[in-house]
């Protein structure tokens, strides 16, 4: 076994053993004993209720909305080749923030909040479209594209704000949560939501780590080794959109997951993309599924929003990269 399979397979484990802490801590403090029989359904029932219908649903949308976000961010470090990208800086998730905030300021009274999800998918779709068409120029530049997406992010966070101080309704509360991140309330129709996104668009991104890996040595090395840069680059900015918006679409706007999670799975496993995508996408879950265990436990019964914990680690760490890259041309 290579070292780098080694570590993923740690990862996981220690992912596994955070799921079964987390799941024992709240109000009701289980045994990790309690944990499991409660999971299979032959605990009490007041176990079983508490662990099946409230905890682990929520537990698996972190999860599942952590390690979308952080394959989103390996995939768009690859294609863009800068360690800087993210589907924040590129706009994807200010675009589904803007749609959540149309949604919730003027339809919300007619139509039901299980469409909120489809609404904040349709925005990050609209916001990538229009990234592709600005930044094409006989092709997709990555340097182009993370220009026009700094841009875009920007243009989308100054519409949420503007609309959310115009809004006609007097109570922006349930907006800024959705904006912050938050998994409160989630249930297994929303694991069910972003499910399909990540067990189909995972293994299609790990397909491409070959031509991701090429990609890094430049496009002429790349066409030359028999790559199709631009078409390759396309697919992969459509697997990365889609696996943010999913992940938006359920969690709202998580920040920073998809900076920092490549980052640490490159310095465990190395840079080669078929073992930093695993990596990233298990790092990813479990940091947002402790930053969310930390947030509902740290002071009960508040609850406060994961997006808050994760930007508290990610806005130092966009800092520190910023200061040790400043030198980089």
């Amino acid at each position: 076994m290579t070292r780098p399979a080694a570590i993923i397979i740690a990862i996981l484990l220690f992912g596994l053993l955070a799921v079964i802490f987390s799941t024992s801590l709240g109000e009701m403090v289980l045994t990790p004993m309690e944990v499991i029989r409660g999971a299979l359904g032959i605990g009490e029932a007041d176990h079983t209720m508490v662990i099946r219908h409230l905890r682990l649903p929520r537990i698996v949308v972190a999860l599942l909305a952590g390690a979308s976000l952080a394959a989103a961010g390996a995939v768009l470090q690859g294609v863009i080749r800068n360690p800087m990208a993210s589907p924040d800086i590129l706009g994807v998730t200010g675009g589904a923030s803007v749609a959540a905030v149309i949604f919730l300021t003027y339809f919300s009274d007619s139509l039901s909040i299980r469409w909120l999800p489809a609404a904040a998918m349709i925005g990050a779709i609209l916001v990538s479209v229009i990234l592709y068409v600005l930044a094409w120029k006989k092709g997709i530049s990555p340097f182009r594209l993370i220009l026009v997406g700094i841009g875009m992010a920007s243009l989308m966070s100054a519409m949420t704000t503007m609309m959310i101080i115009f809004s006609p309704k007097n109570d922006p509360g349930q907006a800024y949560l959705w904006l912050t991140g938050s998994v409160y309330g989630a249930n297994w129709e929303n694991v069910l939501s972003i499910l399909p996104w990540t067990i189909i668009l995972l293994p299609l991104a790990y397909g491409f780590s070959r031509h991701i890996d090429i990609g890094q040595l430049g496009d002429d090395i790349a066409i030359g080794a028999g790559s199709h840069v631009q078409r390759n680059r396309v697919i992969l900015l459509g697997i990365s959109v889609a696996l943010a918006g999913s992940a938006v679409s359920v969690a709202g706007g998580v920040g920073f997951i998809g900076l920092v999670a490549p980052h640490m799975a490159r310095k465990l496993v190395g840079s080669n993309f078929r073992n930093v995508l695993p990596a990233s996408a298990l790092l990813g879950g479990i940091i947002v599924m402790l930053a969310d265990l930390v947030g509902r436990t740290i002071l009960l019964p508040l609850d406060i929003p994961v997006g808050v914990f994760t930007s508290a680690i990610g806005a130092p760490f966009f800092i520190y990269l910023l200061f040790t890259r400043r030198h980089v041309r």
